[in-house]
């Protein structure tokens, strides 16, 4: 090895900067004209750079694309809403020499956020929308999408975790069930429900329920199962044999991971609660039959998780011989064992019994501390009007309340102990309550909103949403002043939109 005598022959020369100024984060709707314009050095000649601007999509799902060439950014913006990092790059044609300037760029479309607003258009399903983002409301956003007019809305949903990402969003009608897309509520015939089926029989979801790694239905009496474990399964023929079930569908809506997850199904036939887990039948579990009494189902917990099977003692027997009134899952959480609390509602047309029920995993995988917890029970047979045909039911997360609608009217009963007594809310004089839900926000920054009251009531023909703020009356409404929105058709169901990041 050798050495070569360095003969200092070198050309010093100060490198020039152009001097870009800092670009500030943007956040801009999609189909306007975006207009970023830096400052540069006094002396800058731009005959000498090659420019570039390049949005990235922070997701990682897309590669970059290419926005401007020019040392100013003027274009149309035709970018998916969304979050990006866009970057400006200034290069030296003769030495290639380049610098470089970020900033945050948020997409959004007049749809991103805001609320869906399911109406009953004369009986045809119709889609309104309430933007977050303009302060607008958009009436009949699905007309123009090419889907198939549906007639009897149900629901409008979004499963943000259990479904192709691209289309998370479920309108459920009497007509049957589709996806929707997820930036502007795009429609393409292989959304139709009927492509989730195993089977020829056209399913007609009321709702869809995950939990672990499933989702349950409920269509025309019968329960329906689909895995999801590493790949989108279908649906297949009724887990009920031989007995019908209620449209509702009990499931921990809390807990994130579940292996063996419980769900609970009201039986119409025999008039009693019926536990459903699909993995019971696997050989690893026993091979089972996966629907079973809960009496039974006890048992078998019992004998996976000792002491950790069936825990709570607020009942002894589970009911028998009663009508489901209505079924809801919340996140309402006694214990901190992160398993929501199903509240359930059953008459035999005098008395109305609610029993509050916390579904598990039958292993105890992960985030369940047991399998079945026996929460609550409550006699509210005294309560005004409570039978009233036509009375809307649901309950909040936030503490153990229980609402009621009878017409015009909202209720409150807390059921933190007993004799239990309602408490008038407030009254819509002249309108009738047609929905009244608490919506279960997905994204963290709305978690404290799922305490929020949500009622949709008409007033002859006119359709008015209503939010009642949660939070800051503790689940008192009686003197909140709700966000009012107005000019719908009739509202079956509202739902929020939530930005997807």
């Amino acid at each position: 090895i050798s050495c070569s005598r360095d003969m200092g022959n070198y050309e010093y020369r100060d490198l020039y900067d152009p001097e870009i100024s800092t670009l500030e984060d943007i956040s801009a709707l999609t189909f306007t004209h975006l207009s970023v314009k830096p400052s540069f050095a006094d002396d800058f000649n731009p005959e000498s750079y090659e420019f570039e601007w390049k949005a990235i999509d922070d997701s990682g799902m897309s590669e970059g694309i290419v926005i401007g060439t020019s040392p100013e950014l003027e274009c149309d913006l035709t970018l998916a809403p969304g979050s990006y990092t866009l970057y400006f790059t200034v290069t030296d044609r003769e030495t290639g020499i380049f610098w470089q300037r970020t900033a945050n760029l948020t997409v959004n479309s007049s749809t991103s956020e805001g609320w869906m607003v399911l109406c009953s258009d004369d009986g045809r399903a119709r889609l309104d929308f309430v933007s977050a983002v303009t302060g607008e409301t958009y009436k009949d956003i699905l007309s123009g999408s090419g889907m198939p007019e549906m007639n009897g809305p149900r629901k409008i949903q979004w499963l943000s975790d259990k479904t192709d990402a691209s289309s998370p969003y479920y309108l459920l009608t009497d007509d049957g069930a589709t996806r929707l897309g997820k930036d502007a509520f795009e429609w393409k015939p292989e959304y139709d429900f009927s492509y989730e089926a195993a089977i020829g029989d056209k399913l007609t979801p009321h709702s869809i329920v995950s939990a672990g790694f499933g989702k349950v239905i409920v269509s025309q009496g019968n329960a329906h199962y689909c895995e999801i474990m590493g790949f989108d399964g279908l649906y297949g023929s009724a887990v009920n044999k031989g007995f019908k079930v209620s449209e509702y569908i009990g499931a921990n809506v809390l807990a994130t991971q579940i292996y063996a997850a419980v769900h609970l199904l009201y039986d119409i036939d025999g008039r009693k609660m019926k536990a459903y887990c699909p993995l019971l039948s696997s050989n690893d579990l026993g091979g089972l039959d996966p629907v079973m009494d809960m009496e039974e189902f006890g048992q078998v917990a019992d004998g996976m998780n000792p002491g950790a099977g069936v825990l709570g003692n607020a009942f002894d027997k589970w009911p028998e011989g009663y009508d489901c009134l209505y079924m809801e899952n919340t996140r309402y959480d006694p214990g901190n064992a992160k398993m929501g609390m199903t509240y359930v509602v059953l008459t035999d047309g005098t008395k109305c019994l609610l029993y509050g029920i916390q579904l598990g995993d039958l292993l105890c995988y992960s985030d369940c501390t047991y399998v079945l917890g026996k929460g609550l029970y409550a006699d509210l047979s005294s309560c005004k009007d409570i039978l009233k045909p036509g009375n809307l039911f649901t309950f909040g997360s936030l503490k153990n309340y229980m609402y009621y609608s009878t017409g015009d009217s909202v209720y409150r009963v807390d059921l933190s102990s007993g004799p239990y007594k309602e408490e008038l809310q407030f009254t819509l004089s002249g309108e009738e309550i047609t929905c009244m839900k608490f919506n279960l926000y997905q994204n963290p920054e709305n978690q404290q909103r799922t305490y929020d009251l949500v009622v949709g009531s008409r007033s002859g023909t006119d359709g008015i949403l209503r939010i009642y703020d949660g939070t800051v009356s503790d689940g008192d409404f009686r003197s909140v002043v709700p966000e009012v929105y107005r000019g719908f058709a009739e509202i079956a169901d509202a739902t929020y939109k939530e930005r997807i990041y």
